[in-house]
C-alpha cells in the first residue's frame, strides 16, 4: 500500500490502516463524550518530551520550521489546552483527531478511491504543490509528501482537497507519521487502537495494516 524513498526511510516510521464499508457521517453523536473527555485528559496530561522533540526533528529534516508550521498533533494538543474543544468535521475524522492527540504523531486521512496508483512517502519536488482542504496552494517542495500517480496529496499538517474524506467515501486510508525512533510496538498500539475506534464509530471492516 505504501513505499518509502531511501531518503525518507532513515527519519520517517509510516504506519497505516486502509478500512472498507465505513460510515461517513457528519456528526456521530456516540463521540460527543469520548472526545470530551480525550480533550479533558489532555489538558492535564504530561506531554513526551522525546516524542515532542523526535516529531519537530522529523519537521526540520524535511525544511519546516515546526514552531511555525505546526505538526497537526502538536496543534490539536496547543487547541485543547487553550480550553477549546477537539474539532469536529465527521465520525472518521475526528476518530484520527482523536487518535492524534493521544498519541501525539501526526495522522492523514483520505479517500481510497481517490487516490490513483501506488503510494509513495518522499520529498516534495521543485515547485510541487496542491490544493488544500480550506487552504489556498499548499507547497511541498522539499517537504515530506505523500504521492500517487498524480502527485502530492498529503503531508503531516496538511491533506489536499483532491483526496479529501467526504460523505461519499466508503474505503478510507489512514497514515500515522511517526518518526523513525518510535517502536514497532507502539506503532501496532496506535493502529490498533485507531482501527478499533474506527469499526466502533464508522463501522466498516480492516482491510490491511502495514509498518514500512
Amino acid at each position: 500500500m505504501l513505499s518509502v524513498t531511501g531518503a525518507v526511510r532513515p527519519h520517517v516510521r509510516p504506519a497505516w490502516l486502509v478500512l472498507d464499508d465505513v460510515r461517513v457521517a457528519e456528526h456521530e453523536a456516540a463521540l460527543d463524550a469520548p472526545l470530551a473527555e480525550a480533550a479533558a485528559r489532555m489538558r492535564v496530561a504530561g506531554e513526551s518530551a522525546e516524542l515532542t522533540a523526535a516529531v519537530r526533528a522529523m519537521y526540520r529534516r524535511f525544511g519546516i520550521d515546526p514552531t511555525k508550521t505546526r505538526p497537526s498533533s502538536e496543534a490539536l494538543l496547543r487547541r485543547v489546552r487553550k480550553g477549546d474543544p477537539l474539532p469536529r468535521i465527521n465520525n472518521v475524522v475526528d476518530v484520527c483527531n482523536w487518535c492524534s492527540l493521544e498519541f501525539q504523531v501526526p495522522y492523514g486521512l483520505y479517500d481510497v478511491a481517490k487516490v490513483d496508483g501506488p503510494i509513495e512517502l518522499r520529498a516534495g519536488r521543485a515547485g510541487e504543490s496542491y490544493a488544500g482542504i480550506r487552504k489556498d496552494e499548499v507547497h511541498v517542495e522539499g517537504r515530506l509528501v505523500l504521492a500517487d500517480a498524480r502527485g502530492a496529496f498529503g503531508n503531516p499538517t496538511s491533506d489536499s482537497a483532491r483526496t479529501m474524506v467526504t460523505a461519499a467515501a466508503t474505503s478510507i486510508l489512514t497514515v500515522i507519521f511517526a518518526p523513525a525512533s518510535v517502536s514497532l510496538g507502539d506503532l501496532e498500539r496506535m493502529l490498533e487502537t485507531t482501527s478499533q475506534r474506527m469499526r466502533q464509530f464508522a463501522g466498516g471492516t480492516e482491510r490491511e495494516r502495514g509498518v514500512t
